[in-house]
């Protein structure tokens, strides 16, 4: 009965980095999946230390628990307090030409951390795993990794600290002798048991995992860390990653490496709703960084959300849902003015505030950010690509 019971539960919500889904299109419930992952989550204490040690108030993703759970993070800010630094890792797979907003968040909050922390970071981009997984060809895979890192390259990344690259340019070398010392280190039933392989999918799938392990340890770069193998690395994610890290955090000790340390943010909801990632096949589920003004407030209006009532004058009456209400849940990653928030949350919430006040707030919110993020991009030539991809030292990294 028990195991009826457990196996149930199991499947009530899948997250992997493949599939993010909840039971009966539902909403994706983080307390169990902390649960389940074994991770921690991201207490105020932390947020106040963090705040301490950066002598810079805390990123909105931190003050609104976006960034809610890690593993660790106490450890790399104990070393960081005691004069050791550490550096970033973080990633994208580069499966499409245009970024949405969630795509964005991580990288929003690892350019925070690398302007309050002081220190160098390393931007891997999946262009093999994306051509094994999306049945992309190897070139179309490196083409879309480039636009990518135009994007990317645009949140404002310090150059002098930033190393972006591409496994199809990168991977050989020291890379290549860490990622045999992983893969020697899995058993095939564990990687089964953690990314739910099946004897349907291609090799080329199973051999993956270790790619993305090893940019944790400071000798895959030894044009950056030479000498440097007790650096301790701090990767921001979406929660959808933690498989591949809790994979390798289980390899690091017995190959002679920290832990990675990692600070995970939740998902960014879908327009028509709570339930797990956007969809890149259904443009309408998802604010992209190419979107016209016109666009965005189409979208917003037509398919945002709405915890608002269904007349105005139940609404006036009973207040909207503000915990289904999507436009909300957008201000809360958005909106940076604390108080606005609240103002918005509190009029909102009693009905004194209309679901076309708040999508009309949030369309002007979402329209600056990706103006600011266009025009941004537009000025990333091919050169400044080249030069971040560079395989080069970094000479002001920890300064």
């Amino acid at each position: 009965m028990e195991g009826t019971k457990a196996a149930e539960e199991e499947e009530e919500q899948v997250v992997n980095p493949w599939e993010v889904s909840a039971k009966d299109g539902g909403k994706i419930d983080y307390d169990k999946l902390i649960d389940k992952f074994g991770c921690q989550r991201l207490d105020q204490t932390l947020i106040d230390r963090v705040q301490r040690l950066t002598s810079r108030p805390p990123h909105v993703f931190l003050r609104r628990g976006v960034f809610f759970a890690h593993r660790d993070l106490n450890e790399v800010l104990d070393a960081y307090e005691r004069g050791d630094k550490f550096y970033l890792y973080t990633g994208r797979g580069p499966s499409s030409e245009a970024l949405h907003l969630g795509h964005l968040v991580p990288f929003m909050f690892t350019k925070y951390l690398q302007d309050a922390f002081k220190v160098p970071l390393v931007i891997q981009l999946t262009d093999d795993e994306k051509c094994m997984w999306k049945n992309l060809s190897v070139e179309e895979s490196q083409r879309l990794a480039r636009e990518n890192a135009k994007d990317i390259i645009a949140c404002g990344f310090d150059i002098s600290r930033t190393f972006i690259f591409s496994d199809f340019d990168y991977v050989g070398g020291a890379f290549y002798k860490n990622m045999v010392k992983v893969g020697k280190c899995v058993t095939y039933n564990k990687v089964v048991g953690i990314f739910g392989f099946t004897g349907e999918d291609h090799i080329g799938k199973v051999s993956f995992p270790p790619v993305q392990a090893v940019p944790s340890f400071p000798s895959s770069f030894p044009h950056l860390f030479s000498g440097k193998d007790d650096l301790r690395c701090l990767i921001p994610c979406a929660i959808d990653q933690d498989p591949y890290f809790r994979m390798t955090r289980d390899v690091a000790p017995r190959i002679g490496y920290h832990k990675p340390a990692l600070i995970e943010s939740l998902f960014f909801p879908a327009l028509q709703g709570e339930t797990g990632k956007m969809s890149a096949s259904d443009p309408n589920s998802a604010i992209y960084v190419t979107d016209s003004g016109k666009d965005i407030k189409n979208k917003i209006n037509k398919y945002a959300f709405s915890g608002g009532q269904d007349s105005i004058e139940n609404h006036r009456k009973y207040g909207a849902n503000l915990e289904v209400d999507i436009p909300i849940k957008y201000l809360g990653f958005f909106l940076e003015d604390d108080a606005e928030l609240e103002y918005i949350r509190t009029e909102y919430g009693a009905g004194r505030m209309l679901t076309g006040d708040v999508k009309k707030r949030l369309i002007e919110v979402l329209t600056e950010l990706v103006e600011r993020h266009r025009r941004a991009r537009a000025a990333v030539t091919d050169e400044m690509v080249d030069a971040f991809m560079a395989v080069r030292p970094l000479p002001n990294m920890f300064n």
